[in-house]
């Protein structure tokens, strides 16, 4: 069995003697609201469904002349359309009070019917993830131009593409096995790093730059469009709640991810199982992409902001990925190696992704397991829970720098969690900052010194939480509800 973490020793938070001054107040706009109680229906009322509206803090806004002048572009703007973008905007901001000010000029919606707009998470009132980000904002990137956050991961990527086009002309040249294999390590490779980085506008100031990578993922076999919604609107903001985040709700009854989930009698060998599993994942990532362009949603989310040339990537993106990695070495060589490079490489890709992200947040120190502080938080009411908290106790880091570039900065999660428009090349540097402040508050702060003793300890949650008793769902939302997210 791998030996557990060295975590940050759970403690009270900072005691009421602290200085007033060294306390890192919220940074939010007075709140008002542009409606009352009335549960109209906005995705129907004619009145708004055809303007480009979201909410933020209990304020109705029309960004339909805003979408063409959004620094990063209209692509990420596009995820807060018919929907409450709180936790969106806050968590992508390193200078909160330079875009709430920004937001604050935008057309207002009066008599908007916002209570009918289920509510999001609010990062700003967490304190210490006001407290992060200053440090973050102040001691790596004061004095340097805006936008320096998002930019250094330029050679990695260069690197990574590299790979990914020599495997790629190997694999043309004698498809097969061995070459299906490489290529799906460069598949993965980029799936961990290049597009997912830039589908959150983290690998340049330019919005064409971001765009080009994060359509990566249709060339990989996936799909930037549903990457987006699935990935950044439900398993960012709701990280490991069970009924909101779609990384844990989309592999029942299957995969039992979490103990506020029905037990079946076959989770109990799930740990053993799920290794049977994983070479299915780009597999199942192909089935829900196509469910989500038919349906205009993912599991966990709607897509009200998708436009017909971001749903076309859908279609164009698998017609290219499977052109490539069927059609042209089955022209060039016949059916057989083409299908058995093809085998390797979806097979390689999935178990090398799927390794990485079941880790992420699937050990007993991020669930509902047991007394302790990732409990209490997960089992308050969304409306009450402290957002920057939830982030760095549902999340486990592990390795360091040369996981970091092989990874994309996805094996230190908690930080990529809490900073995702920031590039993975900061994450080392911000893991520092996140750790002291963790350490002065008491709060727990998983990290494993390895992907092995990672692993080790996600079969170990797994096998846990297959026995484990249903504990009861702090959702408040119905069914209505949960379909409008």
């Amino acid at each position: 069995m791998a030996s557990r973490p060295a975590v940050a020793a759970v403690a009270a938070p900072l005691p009421p003697t602290l200085p007033r001054q060294q306390e890192v107040q919220p940074v939010v706009p007075p709140r008002t609201t542009t409606g009352g109680g009335s549960k109209e229906d906005p995705w129907k009322d004619p009145r708004w469904a055809g303007k480009k509206w979201t909410v933020y803090r209990g304020v109705a806004y029309d960004l339909t002349a805003f979408m063409d002048r959004h620094p990063a572009g209209a692509s990420l703007l596009r995820l807060a359309i018919g929907r409450d973008c709180t936790a969106l905007f806050e968590s992508y901001h390193l200078r909160p009070e330079v875009a709430v000010a920004r937001l604050q000029r935008l057309p207002q919606l009066k008599d908007f019917p916002v209570d009918a707009v289920p509510r999001s998470p609010y990062p700003n009132d967490s304190p210490i993830y006001n407290a992060i980000r200053d440090r973050v904002r102040n001691e790596l990137f004061g004095g340097q131009e805006h936008g320096a956050h998002r930019t250094g991961s330029e050679g990695a990527a260069a690197v990574i593409l590299g790979y990914a086009a020599a495997s790629y002309l190997l694999y043309a040249a004698a498809p097969g096995p061995l070459s299906g294999f490489l290529l799906g390590l460069g598949g993965a490779w980029i799936g961990l790093t290049v597009q997912h980085c830039g589908n959150h506008g983290a690998m340049s100031t330019k919005e064409w730059v971001n765009d080009a990578l994060g359509l990566c993922d249709d060339l990989i076999g996936g799909s930037s469009l549903t990457w987006r919604y699935h990935h950044q609107v439900s398993h960012h903001i709701h990280c490991n709640d069970e009924a909101l985040d779609e990384d844990v709700l989309s592999s029942f009854p299957l995969l039992r991810f979490d103990a506020r989930l029905p037990r079946r009698w076959y989770h109990r060998y799930q740990h053993i199982y799920m290794w049977a599993t994983f070479p299915l994942l780009q597999l199942v990532f192909q089935i829900g992409d196509w469910q989500a362009l038919l349906a205009n949603r993912t599991a966990g989310a709607t897509m009200y902001g998708a436009t017909t040339a971001e749903r076309a990537t859908v279609v164009l993106g698998k017609l290219a990925h499977y052109g490539l990695l069927l059609g042209l070495p089955w022209a060039l060589h016949g059916s057989e190696p083409a299908l058995w490079g093809a085998a390797a490489y979806a097979v390689t890709q999935s178990i090398v992704l799927a390794s990485t992200f079941a880790v992420s947040h699937n050990v007993p120190e991020s669930k509902p397991l047991g007394e302790g502080p990732t409990t209490d938080n997960l089992l308050t009411e969304l409306a009450a829970r402290d957002w920057g908290m939830q982030q760095i106790l549902t999340s486990a880091d592990w390795g360091g720098v040369v996981g970091n570039f092989f990874t994309g900065g996805l094996n230190l999660q908690v930080e990529h969690h809490l900073f995702p428009a920031i590039s993975f090349c900061h994450y080392p540097a911000i893991a520092e900052i996140v750790k002291d402040e963790c350490a002065k508050r008491g709060v727990p702060y998983a990290r494993y010194d390895t992907l092995p003793e990672i692993l080790g300890r996600f079969v170990l949650y797994m096998k846990e939480v297959g026995v484990a008793e249903q504990l009861p769902s702090t959702s408040s939302m119905g069914s209505a509800d949960l379909a409008r997210l």
